[in-house]
């Protein structure tokens, strides 16, 4: 059966046309990667939201493809949702959290009653809050904190921070570097950053680099992925795990 308000965004064009046709509609933008199994499971739950609120626009939008979409929304990791009315923010569900986007349209797609909006589209969105706080809710000290990112960066040879796992990454960049270290036979742990937002920002400062993921080998900073793809053909990587 069809389902005449599910798009499959083209380009931004395409986007922005649809979007603007009717600035009181709620619309759903559902960002996704072919690659990420998580997204397979949640553009089915999309497709059923959909014939559940007919009035409600559904907006599927490949988040690599798209790159100028995803950034003016912060996407940094699949599967993602963005709840509009118009051009204005209601709501962001991030992960493949069905519930809670469940949730989302029965609050929001409903009826025609605007809730209080978080902000506005024509602006820099609010960055999604798509982690659990642990730590902040502790009130951890900022020396706690470098101690426990300390014993992170070491807790064994080879640490990958990263965007999810290495079975269901949540990036492509994460997922391109743990592909390549397994390509290489090199043991690794991992740490999902999206799971800890004091960590997440900490070692942007601590490592004094600004995006994920992060290789660690023996405590220390090797880089992201386009060096440590560098490393990899060059033989580097293996001699720095000897």
């Amino acid at each position: 059966m069809s389902t005449p308000n599910l798009y499959e965004i083209e380009n931004t064009p395409h986007f922005q046309e649809l979007l603007a046709a009717d600035l009181e509609r709620v619309s759903l933008l559902n960002f996704w990667a072919p690659w990420a199994e998580p997204c397979a499971q949640m553009n089915e739950v999309v497709t059923e939201l959909a014939k559940k609120y007919p009035k409600v626009l559904f907006l599927n939008i490949e988040a690599e493809t798209h790159s100028e979409i995803s950034e003016s929304f912060d996407v940094e990791a699949v599967p993602f949702f963005v709840v509009l009315r118009g051009h204005t923010l209601l709501e962001k569900v991030s992960g493949a959290d069905a519930p809670a986007l469940t949730q989302a349209l029965a609050k929001h797609g409903a009826g025609p009653a605007a809730p209080k909006p978080q902000s506005q589209t024509t602006q820099a969105p609010t960055p999604a809050s798509d982690v659990a706080m642990n730590a902040a809710e502790k009130e951890e000290t900022p020396e706690e904190l470098e101690k426990r990112m300390r014993a992170l960066m070491n807790q064994s040879k080879v640490v990958l921070f990263m965007k999810g796992n290495p079975e269901a990454p949540r990036c492509g960049f994460s997922r391109k570097i743990s592909a390549l270290l397994k390509e290489n036979n090199v043991e690794f742990s991992h740490f999902d950053i999206l799971n800890d937002e004091a960590v997440r920002q900490g070692l942007k400062k601590l490592n004094d680099w600004p995006t994920f993921p992060q290789l660690i080998i023996n405590g220390e900073l090797v880089g992201g992925l386009d060096i440590v793809q560098e490393m990899a053909e060059s033989g580097e990587l293996k001699d720095a795990i000897a």
